[in-house]
């Protein structure tokens, strides 16, 4: 059972690394666009929800992977 845990948990971290590596390029393209101040700022703003989520699907991936190891 505990081991389902740490594989959960894996996937789940996956997913949120995932998240951070599209941030990531968005983010590097609307760079390379060279966008004004604002069209940039528009796009970061735009981001930082995915972001968030991204880090709050991380976190939560490594703790059930924590958790398992701990109780397994």
């Amino acid at each position: 059972m505990y081991e389902m845990l740490i594989w959960a948990g894996a996937a789940v971290s996956l997913i949120g690394l995932a998240g951070l590596i599209w941030c990531i390029i968005r983010v590097a393209r609307a760079r390379r666009a060279g966008l004004t101040d604002d069209a940039l700022r528009q796009v970061l703003q735009s981001v930082i929800p995915m972001n968030m989520a991204a880090l709050f699907l991380s976190v939560i991936g490594l703790m059930l992977v924590v958790i398992g190891v701990i109780l397994g």
